[in-house]
């Protein structure tokens, strides 16, 4: 009887849009309409995935249109040198070369933005379970410039938001892009407040990498079984080990067998057991989740879409069970 009337006080203050056990996808319009014509970095897929999520009917009051980071918020994370370049479109060459993208003012909004929509991602997992962010995972920025197509880290900014309105106290960062994400370990480096776990190939960018809390790398060709194992053997451990209060997944695609920069080989298949390890075993444990799709460069960009989109229905799946004990224990409500 006591779980019954904890459970019915926590339903009871459910709001409108994220209630309890519901799946949050936050997106934004611009994300697609950046100028990066013929880049290897597409930004069509976030369009695609926007389009399949309006398809697989969730609620409109489950799609959150993603805000601006304010200046302040950034700044938790970037140095005010570099936000002021930013903000000024001073960037050096040598700056846009590491970026590896023309950096304008489109871009510079997409990527505000998708700070803004990551910590929007963070808010509503510690409200409902879970979150979708559709255009997050960029883990190559670091404080004082910008690599990888990646110019400002929302991981990192949600995380320190978070941390300093003393709404978290440990957040763990799983990341599953085929690239170590440097950023985020460079960020965190010594902190026992943040873990930073890589899964990666090792003879691709970046050339040098920076430690993360557990760093895990395999090689060029290392295949199914191999990155399966590894996942297997340390994600339980760490996940029991540091017992975070947030969760943040990025489930890159690039891991793909038919991805234009990484080389894992890794299927489909492979991916969708990888997305249902993190997720489920995540869900399980009552960890508040963020889903971040980060990086994907198949040749054929559908594989990509498929990818992230097979992660985005299996974050769906992972919140009928709460559906299903909602009905149970209030079938009126």
């Amino acid at each position: 009887m006591k779980k019954r009337r904890w459970l019915s006080k926590l339903f009871s203050k459910e709001k409108e849009g994220a209630t309890l056990g519901s799946l949050g996808v936050v997106y934004n319009h611009v994300y697609w309409t950046i100028p990066l014509k013929s880049h290897v970095f597409s930004p069509r897929k976030y369009r695609y995935l926007y389009e399949h999520v309006i398809r697989m009917g969730i609620q409109k009051s489950h799609l959150v249109l993603s805000r601006h980071a304010s200046y302040e918020e950034l700044k938790l994370v970037h140095s005010d040198k570099y936000l002021k370049k930013i903000w000024q479109g001073e960037l050096s060459s040598a700056d846009i070369h590491r970026l590896e993208i023309p950096f304008s003012p489109e871009i510079r909004e997409f990527a505000i933005l998708t700070v803004g929509g990551t910590i929007q991602a963070a808010e509503w997992a510690l409200k409902t379970g879970i979150a979708v962010h559709i255009g997050g995972g960029f883990h190559h920025a670091f404080p004082d410039h910008g690599e990888g197509f990646c110019l400002l880290n929302d991981m990192a900014v949600a995380t320190e938001k978070l941390r300093r309105e003393q709404r978290i106290e440990k957040v763990m960062i799983v990341d599953l892009d085929v690239h170590q994400g440097n950023g985020t370990a460079a960020i965190f480096a010594g902190r026992q407040d943040v873990f930073t776990f890589s899964l990666h190939q090792m003879d691709i960018y970046p050339a040098q990498k920076t430690k993360s809390t557990l760093d895990v790398g395999l090689w060029a060709g290392d295949g199914d079984e191999t990155y399966l194992q590894a996942l297997t053997t340390y994600f339980p451990r760490i996940v029991d080990d540091f017992q975070p209060n947030l969760l943040f997944y990025l489930a890159g695609a690039d891991p793909f067998v038919h991805d234009q920069l990484g080389g894992l080989k890794i299927s489909k298949a492979a991916l969708k057991k990888r997305d249902e390890l993190i997720i489920f075993e995540t869900r399980k444990r009552k960890i508040p989740l963020v889903i971040l799709p980060g990086g994907g460069y198949a040749y054929d960009l559908q594989d990509t879409v498929d990818i992230h989109f097979q992660t985005i229905k299996l974050a769906r799946k992972s919140t009928r069970q709460w559906s299903l004990l909602r009905k149970k224990l209030f079938p009126f409500k």
